[in-house]
């Protein structure tokens, strides 16, 4: 028999707490972001300010009414929710309010809901009710793919809405993964690949193919001290890159030398390979699998920077690397948020007094840049508070996750953590110019009805289901 228990009284207050506070924080620096003496009033609904307060009214019915479901609910209902936030997602491409060049909206009268926030628990729940079935095993080639489809293709109609920023949101099932079982050699390849973009773009290609070049038979022989195996290796590569060298030279191919070095990588590649399989030399397929990837990506860098990137996104990326920069245009709204951090000081302006605020020389300041406005109107001392109640709450959550009996329950609440995390390492990122402008917002901040309820439903399907541990047979 089922132990009945009260759910209400069961549900994690501290979170809850956590959250109705930064909700409040949230709206009254919204308020402060677009304060207009003639409108003075915190509750005017035909301002922004107004508008989330009831936004704020209709998450909390939200809130309230998934704790009244069954908790079975979310794990039953899982594919048929995934399945119809992906319509809306394909839905909103054909029928859609296209704004700023983005299609990622339904306009209901003066109210617009963005159907790629809600598609972000969907995505969740997919994720944990796949990752907890019976015998799954994550490094099965079959379950990648799987895992694969259920990111991406929500990830591929967020890119058709040309909505950049929303799609690189789910990597952040990247750490969920890897909570569960992902080797962290993804993790690595994902920093790598961070790395050599960022370098590709500010240091000259053959400088770095030099560098793969050296550091991959150090690794090797640090991994497999065998210097007759190891000269074996470089031996292969040289007398690649000469047969290389000799037919570009001899057919008058006139190709660069990045190309002859790109070739005898290749065959170097596919030599060593077969070799290392049949003499079972460890290591060794890895590493020339790993560098022949490598010096792959450097070279296709400006292709995808130049060809596949929007312009708005090379300027950002440009912008943030230092290697353009026009503060009047791509940097304006980077440069002007950090003048309103960095004017705020220790204790800040005070309330309603920052002057980048009241003037306006921060765009989408209720938005995207929402944090510049505590920053300068309450100082160090301001931005610290919101950023400790935030890393109690992640903390929170991991701690409430970890004490979850049920795989399906821990799964989501890694999955909310790693959602919300990303969401606020970027957005801060964003305003102190240390990551790209991806115009994503800051959870329970930022002006949006969207956003508030698609990160209220996140949040609280994870508290409803952490209120059905108690339940046990008696």
């Amino acid at each position: 028999m089922i132990r009945k228990i009260n759910i209400f009284k069961s549900a994690d207050w501290l979170t809850i707490s956590l959250y109705v506070i930064l909700i409040i924080i949230g709206w009254v620096n919204i308020y402060a972001a677009v304060y207009d003496e003639k409108h003075a009033s915190i509750i005017d609904f035909s301002q922004k300010y107004g508008k989330q307060l009831i936004w704020i009214f209709a998450a909390f019915v939200i809130a309230f009414a998934i704790f009244l479901l069954d908790s079975n609910f979310f794990s039953f209902f899982t594919w048929p929710i995934y399945i119809v936030m992906l319509i809306f997602l394909v839905s909103v491409l054909l029928f859609g309010k296209e704004t700023n060049g983005q299609r990622a909206w339904f306009e209901i009268g003066t109210f617009k809901l963005q159907p790629s926030e809600f598609m972000k628990f969907a995505t969740n729940l997919a994720l944990a009710k796949y990752l907890s079935s019976y015998n799954f095993k994550i490094h099965n080639i079959k379950s990648l793919s799987i895992i694969g489809l259920i990111i991406f293709i929500p990830c591929i109609l967020i890119l058709l809405q040309n909505d950049t920023g929303s799609a690189l949101v789910y990597l952040a099932f990247v750490f969920l993964l890897y909570r569960e079982g992902l080797t962290p050699y993804v993790l690595f390849f994902a920093l790598l690949t961070i790395i050599l973009f960022i370098s590709a773009m500010l240091v000259d290609k053959f400088i770095i193919l030099q560098i793969l070049l050296y550091a991959a038979p150090i690794v090797f022989f640090l991994l497999y001290p065998r210097f007759k195996t190891l000269g074996i290796g470089v031996a292969i590569f040289l007398l690649s890159f000469l047969v290389a060298f000799g037919i570009n030279f001899i057919l008058s191919f006139q190709y660069s030398l990045y190309y002859v070095f790109f070739a005898a990588l290749f065959l170097t590649t596919i030599t060593i390979i077969i070799i290392a399989q049949k003499k079972r030399i460890a290591y060794a397929s890895v590493i020339m699998l790993f560098l022949f990837s490598a010096v792959s990506f450097t070279f296709t860098v400006d292709y995808i920077f130049n060809n596949v990137m929007e312009k708005h996104q090379q300027d950002r990326i440009n912008e943030l690397l230092g290697i353009k920069s026009n503060l009047l245009t791509t940097g304006y709204n980077v440069n002007q948020s950090k003048i309103a951090i960095g004017s705020g000081g220790f204790n800040g302006k005070g309330f309603l007094q920052g002057t980048q605020t009241k003037y306006n020389f921060v765009p989408e300041q209720s938005t995207d840049f929402i944090f510049c406005t505590v920053g300068e109107e309450q100082g160090f001392v301001g931005s610290m508070v919101v950023m400790v109640l935030f890393s109690t709450l992640f903390l929170r959550l991991i701690f409430i996750s970890e004490r979850q009996r049920s795989n399906f329950s821990r799964i989501y609440g890694y999955g909310v953590v790693s959602l919300l995390f990303l969401h606020f390492i970027v957005n801060i990122g964003m305003t102190i110019g240390l990551a790209p402008v991806i115009g994503i917002p800051l959870p329970f901040f930022s002006y949006g009805g969207s956003s508030l309820w698609s990160f209220t439903i996140l949040l609280f399907i994870f508290l409803r289901l952490d209120s059905h541990r108690f339940e046990k047979l008696a």
